[in-house]
């Protein structure tokens, strides 16, 4: 264990027991669960069922901009949920989960660094042979932007705090074994990006790219012993895949073009999802080693 996780996980250890950890999972389901209540309890009461009914149409299939705005403001009680959790269950501060303040902001900084110039680089590569297609007008999406750009901030920061923050350091806390606390919260968020619906055959290898992506997230934490890097290297990214170009049929409402092919294509996107995860690797291996100066 690294000096900066032990220092990131010792908050953790006072109170490790594994109920606790069990419990505070139930706590984070039901803070997300009840933040969606309250949510479409809020659009029932200005609209009524038609506008709940109309509003979760939407969710199933975001491509339009108020759709996708609503899902991502979901995420906001899924930010919430591990701060509830790590206060009711542990006796922890929310400032716990992200690490030390300092360098979590410069380590997120170089993340996004390192990702908006290696993407751009590939996109502009990718765009000679598959031109994307337009998809919002740009007005709509300028004016859009902030609020985009700062939803995407909350929904890749709640991912991170739960899988690399919440869950890598009570597991940590409680079991000695590395590959324990890196792969089993990497797992279960490869799990969750599963979805035969929209990527047909192409649901598992999504699934094991995220997995990966999880992965190096993890280690990430690990050498730094601050959300930063990971929060930073999900951001840029989830900021290029939603806002930039979003491959068509997934999460579109929001995005400048979309793909000129589907997540279910099955030998365009399973070719693109392994470069994809082949740059991941390069924007990890970069950054462990810029991280280390």
């Amino acid at each position: 264990m690294t000096p900066a996780f032990d220092r990131f996980v010792a908050p953790a250890r006072q109170r490790p027991a594994l109920w606790r950890l069990i419990v505070g999972c139930l706590v984070m389901g039901v803070v997300i669960f009840g933040w969606i209540a309250l949510m479409f309890g809020a659009v029932w009461g200005v609209s009524g069922g038609a506008g709940v009914r109309r509003e979760l149409q939407g969710l199933m299939a975001p491509d339009t901009p108020r759709a996708t705005l609503l899902l991502l403001a979901t995420f906001i009680g899924m930010a919430l949920a591990p701060v509830a959790a790590a206060r009711m269950l542990h006796g922890r501060g929310p400032g716990t989960l992200f690490g030390p303040r300092g360098r979590l902001l410069r380590d997120f900084g170089r993340a996004v660094l390192v990702v908006v110039v290696l993407y751009t680089f590939s996109l502009l590569a990718l765009s000679q042979g598959m031109p994307p297609e337009p998809n919002l007008a740009p007005r709509l999406w300028a004016t859009l932007l902030p609020l985009s750009v700062g939803l995407v901030l909350i929904q890749t920061g709640a991912e991170e705090l739960i899988f690399r923050g919440y869950l890598m350091q009570q597991i940590a806390a409680r079991v000695p074994w590395r590959l324990a606390y890196l792969v089993i919260p990497s797992v279960i968020f490869g799990a969750l990006h599963y979805d035969p619906t929209t990527a047909g055959d192409n649901a598992w290898l999504i699934a094991l790219s995220a997995t990966a992506f999880g992965l190096a997230a993890a280690d990430l934490t690990y050498a730094t012993g601050s959300l930063g890097a990971a929060w930073g290297l999900h951001f840029a990214n989830n900021c290029a895949a939603l806002l930039i170009v979003a491959t068509k049929g997934t999460i579109t409402g929001l995005a400048l073009y979309v793909t000129p092919y589907a997540a279910d294509d099955l030998e365009v996107t399973s070719t693109l999802v392994v470069m994809d995860l082949a740059g991941v690797v390069v924007i990890w291996g970069l950054l462990r080693w810029w991280l280390r100066r």
